[in-house]
């Protein structure tokens, strides 16, 4: 007695809801919490979304964290684990239906640069650049990209 029957439509929307846990060794780190997550992103269920479209749309909001953290004269890039490819500056990002996602940006010399990733392979590693001379301010891609996911009302 006293046990709560839950209901299969009940099970399969506790199941469905994203959650996030992160410890940090500082605890006024600036990390993104569960509440966070903008409606959009966590309406949808997880059986509904591509396992692309899931990795695209949680590594946005980690992108706009680290984002919140850097300063005017900072833009976000990735580093690759391989060592020899450098880094990618994150100038835009999407994804391919049920399993691919792509980063387009330019590496250290200004070339443009893609890569294209299996969900299986992804590894983001989030680095802070210092903005290009000629760019008059730092550009938030990660803000962008959480418009797109969660535009105001």
């Amino acid at each position: 007695m006293g046990e709560q029957i839950e209901t299969s439509a009940e099970a399969a929307e506790a199941a469905a809801l994203p959650r996030r846990h992160e410890v940090h060794c500082d605890p006024d780190s600036p990390a993104p919490k569960t509440e966070d997550i903008p409606p959009q992103v966590a309406k949808k269920g997880v059986a509904q979304k591509s396992p692309a479209q899931w990795a695209y749309e949680r590594i946005i909001l980690y992108l706009k964290n680290f984002e919140e953290q850097l300063d005017s004269t900072e833009e976000v890039a990735m580093g690759f684990t391989n060592g020899g490819t450098g880094v990618l500056r994150i100038e835009g990002m999407g994804y391919f239906d049920p399993d691919i996602v792509t980063f387009y940006g330019s590496d250290g010399t200004g070339g443009r640069t893609q890569l294209i990733q299996h969900v299986s392979q992804l590894n983001v590693m989030l680095r802070a650049l210092p903005k290009p001379e000629e760019t008059p301010k730092a550009r938030r891609i990660g803000f962008r990209l959480a418009q797109d996911i969660a535009p105001e009302a």
